[in-house]
């Protein structure tokens, strides 16, 4: 795997500090160092001390991955909604598991990306979710192909500056259109099923009514934290459950799973220092509210 980016600074900086302000943690950096890669500035070798002048390229080769063993290959279907050499947006269909786990060992978003991937011919054989879904929750996730892409976009992952928005359907009516729930959601030994609780962490989620009848509203969230089950814990607590979410307490009469559809995210990409984004239109289940 090979990137280059252009050094537009008015003084000489040294190679790790550049490569932190892109994105990159210490541990790819120290892994280059250690002889993992290499790095090359003006196309030639250069120690990781080197100070990079302005306008000049710095070039990062690092070995491709290879396949975890432990992660079988899918060739199921893969619907692709964004490529190039570093990413993949996914449009996932409600019913499918992010990754493999205790009841699904194949068939996963990870096992098709893996089996897609050797299908194209890629040398880097070990995709990283950056992003995940529930199984019965739809719509975008991100994939980075190969571990540099991986270390480059965390800093945004755990600052919380990827936005992700969600449409949603949910049982009641609301008074106002906009409205902001913070409320730290904790995990019981043994549950599935998250909590509202004082020892939780710290969990917010934004929504907007776009859309309401006479039981029912359907919503535009944004997650400013990224806890497991958010939306659903959030709307639950609020009296709103997910339309067709059994886990906590949705009406399942008019739809077997929940309703809840990952519709847009957006990220700074670190390798074009652009912003991407991408939207998903609301699958057929969506279309009776």
């Amino acid at each position: 795997m090979e990137a280059t980016w252009q050094y537009t600074g008015q003084e000489p900086v040294k190679i790790k500090k550049f490569l932190q302000s892109l994105g990159m943690g210490h541990r790819l950096f120290n892994e280059i160092k250690k002889g993992q890669g290499q790095f090359l500035v003006d196309h030639r070798v250069v120690r990781p001390t080197t100070q990079i002048l302005p306008n000049q390229p710095l070039t990062i080769q690092v070995a491709p991955e290879t396949a975890d063993p432990t992660v079988a290959v899918s060739h199921e279907p893969l619907k692709v909604a964004y490529e190039d050499d570093n990413w993949l947006v996914v449009d996932k269909p409600a019913g499918v598991s992010s990754i493999p786990g205790p009841t699904t060992s194949n068939g996963t978003i990870l096992n098709r990306v893996k089996g897609y991937l050797e299908e194209q011919g890629s040398e880097d054989l070990r995709p990283h979710l950056i992003t995940r879904l529930d199984r019965f929750t739809s719509g975008l996730l991100l994939v980075a192909k190969h571990h540099v892409a991986s270390s480059m976009i965390s800093q945004q992952v755990q600052q919380h500056r990827m936005l992700k928005e969600y449409r949603a359907v949910v049982s009641g009516r609301f008074a106002d259109d906009h409205g902001v729930i913070d409320q730290p959601i904790a995990r019981r030994e043994g549950q599935v099923a998250r909590v509202i609780a004082p020892d939780g962490q710290r969990a917010v989620t934004e929504y907007w009514v776009e859309d309401q009848g006479v039981d029912w509203a359907r919503l535009r969230l944004q997650l400013h934290t990224g806890r497991t089950h958010q939306i659903r814990v959030h709307m639950a607590s609020a009296g709103h459950p997910l339309i067709g979410d059994h886990l906590y307490g949705g009406d399942m009469t008019r739809a077997d799973h929940q309703l809840l559809h990952a519709s847009k995210i957006s990220f700074l990409d670190p390798f074009s220092q652009k912003q991407l984004t991408f939207t998903s239109s609301l699958p057929e289940e969506f279309n009776g509210f």
